[in-house]
């Protein structure tokens, strides 16, 4: 009896429990300091639809982009807390001041004038206007997290910086002070119940609204790249365990515009792997932008000593592509993982 009894646990003590991470642009950010808070408090139908697709997905850890940040926390403990109302419970946190609108006395983006969106470290109206947060249902030590969001542009191993006849661009001051993150690189710890893991976070410039100096699509490279080095021991210590890359690089790998080769470079790296999740018509794609159509541009890349259970790309339902505007232009992307 005893032996029978064994043999009936077997299967289910040995099965191993799954961790889901998922990558979310909510695009919730909003045009001034504390209309974000306001819209929370108000269950605006933007912010409904943007819990509504953390409901449904359910994701154990998530890197979220698009959220404007404020000094105390304001935005996102409502944020958190509207989710628990609806039975979500994200117990931890984290989010640091983005470089988006942090303000410089410099013309950085070579409009000839000082003062504007684009001339702040990363651009923005006011100080953390679209930011970035991670939620997590597990521990984060937030005393350990890495962050690149200072690290100047020039600073990054065989950074390209812009260029127009030969000089540098804007200005040699202002390539001086320029930061590479548009928002910010983060690597944050978290202590899942299978043991640590490493959530690298980040949201890179669009490759475009430039000139022929093509500044934002060789910013965008870089920001992508800084991943690149930093596995391959270029910048600082190397990950020693297992960790997950999960943001928006705003490059697709064959569509549109942009410098293709480090978002390849990325997803061919031997020390990761790309589960390549897809929405419920087959289709990679993980934003539909009016005007440009469909691209693959938000990820979530386990490192290679991870097992993959299942992956995809979330619609709300319907599963129409108009539906999902109702929340953000973006998708939800998730991969679940044996946690073991």
């Amino acid at each position: 009896m005893i032996r029978l009894l064994v043999l009936l646990l077997l299967p289910f003590t040995a099965q191993a429990e799954t961790l889901r991470i998922a990558s979310f642009n909510t695009e919730l950010s909003r045009e001034g300091p504390g209309l974000l808070l306001r819209d929370i408090r108000r269950n605006d139908p933007q912010v409904a639809a943007v819990i509504e697709v953390l409901m449904t997905t359910r994701p154990d850890i998530v890197a979220l982009q698009g959220i404007d940040w404020d000094l105390d926390g304001l935005a996102l403990a409502a944020l958190v807390e509207a989710l628990k109302s609806n039975g979500l419970d994200y117990r931890y946190s984290y989010a640091e001041q983005p470089n988006s609108g942090i303000e410089t006395a410099l013309d950085l983006d070579g409009d000839g004038e000082t003062g504007g969106p684009g001339d702040a470290q990363g651009w923005g109206r006011f100080t953390g206007q679209n930011g970035l947060a991670v939620l997590s249902r597990y521990p984060i030590a937030t005393d350990q997290v890495r962050s690149f969001t200072q690290l100047r542009w020039r600073d990054l191993p065989n950074a390209q910086l812009p260029a127009e006849d030969g000089e540098p661009f804007p200005s040699p001051q202002a390539q001086a002070v320029q930061r590479l993150s548009s928002t910010s690189h983060w690597v944050v710890p978290v202590d899942s119940p299978g043991g640590r893991l490493d959530l690298m976070t980040f949201h890179a410039s669009p490759p475009v609204f430039d000139g022929p100096e093509d500044r934002n699509g060789l910013r965008n490279r870089d920001e992508i790249r800084l991943w690149s080095l930093l596995l391959n021991g270029d910048l600082g210590e190397k990950p020693t365990g297992r960790f997950v890359i999960a943001g928006d690089a705003n490059q697709d790998p064959y569509k549109g515009e942009g410098r293709k080769s480090a978002i390849r470079d990325l997803l061919a790296n031997p020390q990761l792997q790309d589960p390549m999740p897809v929405d419920p018509a087959g289709s990679t794609s993980t934003v539909l932008w009016k005007g440009v159509g469909e691209m693959r541009v938000d990820y979530v890349l386990p490192s290679a000593d991870w097992r993959v259970h299942d992956a995809g790309i979330y619609w709300p339902e319907p599963t129409s592509r108009d539906a999902a505007v109702a929340a953000s232009r973006h998708r939800l992307v998730w991969v679940d993982l044996f946690d073991e």
